[in-house]
């Protein structure tokens, strides 16, 4: 998933056509999209459907947005990597490397709520996303061309938006509309600032509702099938009533371009947190304090529950809720204060909806046993600060050559196709582990059975089906038993640096590929 700068993109309609009808031209203190000053989109055959009077009204409360930002870079990049210290030297810059701080710049697309000048934009806009960046002049221009430099009055990293301010006006604005009335299939057209090279109109249809990206615990989305562009970021959504029903955000691409599939707020989720921000407040939200795995087919097979059922727990946050209430690695969580965990509301959405300081029951799936735990939500941290907190790191090469530990057991899973070793603190040091781990290290992957298309050398395995494996029979004994009960998968619980732990199914060999 890459953060996006804006929607636009193409629809074509065979066989009919539409015309529509404009009222009065608008005050300076009437909305843009003021109900009745905008009627919907009619179909009408015999004539090429067309947006163009309704652009004309709504195109003038859209804006581009500059930023000129300063972040620190290292002067090394090589910092903190084996080469540090040769590069560093090599430039006269000593080890660490120092940082220099640089200017930057984003582009995007906002969009007027109010008459004094009051913008919204997506966080990401106006922030370029660098540890230690920041903004020092905003800028918004209108489709006239004309230029105001803008004040940020607050931002929400978890939703991505954020309001700017304006002096002068009255200015042309458009309202939020209702996104809980649309529908998969609604046309719908976006404004926006693509590549920066003016404001431009584009339609296409909702693909989906209630789309989740695995991005935060904010992350409820309107698909569109409307391709998106940089520089686009920021700009509303409009459906054919001419009102705000998304800001768009995102893209999904696997080269960086459109294919097709771009997400949007939707405005019942923004309006509350813009509404917020307006006042100079910041949005609270609940906080479990765990780690949150996809329900993936191979790990729900592993488990024996339905692949739509629930957000399974990765890891616990040490001193967090979750861990005060008694959470554990592999829980399911089926349920939040009643309300169930689907594809359409996951346990970070669900959670994140809370108040900090409520009380909440967890319906909770463990080792096949239904338990209900409760938990006092905390605040959520910030998206940095989350970061910190579960930052990833590995190191594919500091796992000691096979014969450096010849004094330790050594066993090779024929069943799942991988050979392990007795992991000790200084292996668990090596592999970038607590030293307090105990668990089993993999040195050698098959790379013909599944566990070589998902596992590989160094990582470390602390438990299989929900039970702790600290030696390689102990591993052996756990796949066993899974094939004893007709299942095709074991479940591992893999151990990773700063407590980034997952889990993963494997396949299990049946005797004929062995």
């Amino acid at each position: 998933m890459r953060y996006a700068y804006g929607i636009t993109g193409a629809l074509l309609l065979g066989g009919a056509a539409a015309a529509m009808t404009l009222q009065p031209t608008a005050g300076a203190q009437t909305a843009q999209n003021e109900p009745g000053a905008i009627q919907q989109v009619v179909p009408r055959a015999g004539a090429p459907m067309s947006f163009a009077d309704m652009v004309a009204r709504l195109q003038p409360a859209v804006v581009n947005i500059s930023t000129t930002q300063h972040v620190k870079v290292p002067n090394n990049p090589f910092a903190g990597t084996p080469f540090g210290d040769l590069f560093g030297q090599m430039n006269g810059l000593g080890g660490s490397g120092g940082t220099t701080t640089r200017e930057a710049e984003s582009l995007g697309s906002g969009f007027i709520i109010s008459p004094d000048g009051y913008v919204v934009t997506n966080n990401h806009v106006i922030s370029a996303g660098a540890k230690g960046a920041t903004v020092d002049e905003i800028t918004v221009t209108m489709t006239d061309g004309k230029e105001y430099k803008a004040k940020l009055i607050g931002h929400d990293d978890t939703a991505d938006l954020a309001v700017l301010k304006i002096q002068g006006g009255p200015f042309p604005f458009v309202k939020f509309g209702d996104s809980k009335g649309a529908r998969v299939g609604d046309w719908v057209i976006a404004i926006g600032n693509p590549f920066g090279i003016g404001s431009s109109v584009t339609a296409g249809i909702i693909s989906a509702l209630h789309r989740t990206t695995d991005l935060g615990g904010y992350d409820r989305f309107i698909q569109t099938d409307a391709s998106i562009n940089r520089g686009n970021s920021g700009g509303p959504m409009f459906d054919m009533k001419g009102q705000v029903i998304g800001i768009n955000s995102q893209i999904l691409s696997p080269s960086g371009g459109n294919v097709g599939i771009g997400f949007a707020i939707p405005a019942e989720e923004a309006k509350p947190v813009v509404d917020t921000l307006m006042k100079g407040e910041s949005v609270k939200r609940g906080y479990l304090g765990v780690a949150i795995q996809p329900m993936s087919d191979d790990i729900a097979a592993s488990l024996g529950i339905d692949k739509n059922t629930g957000g399974l727990i990765a890891s616990v946050t040490p001193d967090g809720p979750a861990k005060k209430a008694g959470f554990q690695p592999g829980d399911v969580v089926t349920k939040v204060n009643g309300q169930p965990v689907t594809a359409d509301q996951s346990l970070s959405y669900l959670v994140a909806a809370l108040q900090p300081g409520t009380r909440v029951p967890f319906d909770v799936l463990r080792n096949g046993k239904h338990i209900t735990l409760t938990a006092t939500l905390d605040t959520r941290p910030s998206e940095q600060e989350l970061a910190g907190f579960n930052g990833q790191g590995d190191d594919d090469d500091a796992m000691p050559d096979e014969g450096d530990e010849q004094q330790q057991a050594q066993a090779t899973s024929d069943s799942i196709g991988i050979s392990t070793i007795t992991l000790t603190p200084a292996i668990a040091q090596q592999v970038g582990v607590d030293p307090a781990t105990k668990g089993v290290v993999i040195t050698s992957v098959d790379p013909s059975s599944d566990a070589g298309q998902k596992l590989q050398r160094g990582l470390v395995i602390v438990s299989a089906n929900g039970q702790p494996v600290t030696t390689p029979q102990a591993l052996g004994q756990q796949v066993a038993a899974a094939k004893r009960a007709g299942r095709d998968q074991v479940l591992l619980y893999i151990a990773l640096p700063r407590g980034q732990n997952r889990f993963v199914a494997v396949k299990i060999k049946s005797d004929d590929d062995k």
